[in-house]
């Protein structure tokens, strides 16, 4: 079967970027895969894994005649990079991305996209807490969702593409608004993660006995905490700063819903505790049901 591209570019060989690099190796999905990345020991390694044919720092010899472009580096960078390689991306040309805000996707790289080249934004809903080229493996995104948030009118072929990568890598695609993705990543992903890092930085305040106690004694649910919290720290701060409205909105939500358990276990009110524990305890249920657990 002959590739999808004739050269396709993974910028940022990081986690996510090195993981879906491995996949289009693995299954032949372009002819040449080239790696960019400002690190000298990412550009090694990646090449070292055989996570990319060849790796450069050079943007513009990166992605110069690419048919494929995917960024995967924190969505912080996306606008200074979109602008930078625009001039060199040549018409047809698809660009990606791998990040976990759509809007600000849209706002920061829709811009510099040139006409003739299509852009169909995308978001694995998959990852560890490890970084770097070595962290990455093909089957990372083997039964997860990816969702892509195409432009209205984008070319059907260049979507049927993107599909179709995502599709090789395990993935089940869905095609979703920017917006509402948005709003839905705020409950699902951005909201736990901002607890993690809450607990986890409350649990570094306390006195130092009490704080070595707590990491000695650690339960499986303080754990869980801190695998969470040990995610790029940088990845997760442009998070945040980009998903603002939904990420304050569903944290007010929160608030509120804290508060009322608060009130009903200073009242031993154990009927509501009870209700709500059953009706969490059924979420979970349905979530391994559905083979996402």
């Amino acid at each position: 079967m002959s590739p999808l591209f004739n050269k396709a570019v993974i910028i940022g060989i990081g986690h996510i970027g090195s993981s879906l690099s491995r996949v289009i190796k693995r299954d032949g999905l372009a002819a040449e895969l080239v790696a960019f990345d400002r690190n000298d020991l990412h550009r090694q390694q990646a090449v070292e894994l055989g996570a990319a044919d060849r790796a450069t720092g050079d943007l513009a010899d990166a992605v110069s005649d690419a048919d494929f472009v995917l960024l995967a580096t924190p969505v912080g960078t996306y606008a200074e990079i979109a602008e930078a390689m625009a001039p060199y991306l040549k018409k047809g040309a698809i660009v990606s991305d791998v990040g976990s805000v759509k809007m600000a996707v849209v706002r920061d790289v829709g811009p510099f996209i040139p006409e003739g080249v299509h852009f169909v934004p995308g978001h694995p809903i998959a990852g560890t807490e490890h970084s770097g080229p070595t962290a990455g493996f093909p089957e990372l995104f083997q039964g997860r969702w990816c969702i892509l948030t195409p432009p209205p009118g984008q070319d059907e072929a260049a979507v049927d593409k993107v599909r179709a990568v995502w599709e090789s890598a395990g993935s089940m695609v869905e095609i979703m608004e920017p917006a509402h993705h948005d709003r839905v990543l705020a409950i699902t992903s951005h909201l736990p993660h901002l607890i993690a890092y809450t607990i986890v930085g409350t649990a570094t305040d306390l006195e130092g006995t009490l704080q070595q106690e707590v990491i000695k004694f650690s339960a499986s649910g303080f754990r869980d905490f801190t695998r969470i919290a040990a995610s790029d720290p940088v990845m997760w701060r442009d998070i945040f700063l980009n998903n603002k409205e939904a990420v304050l909105d569903v944290i007010q939500r929160f608030s509120e819903d804290l508060t009322a358990l608060q009130r009903a276990i200073r009242w031993g009110e154990g009927d509501k505790l009870e209700e709500l524990f059953t009706r969490t305890r059924a979420v979970r249920r349905s979530i391994i049901d559905a083979k996402q657990a």
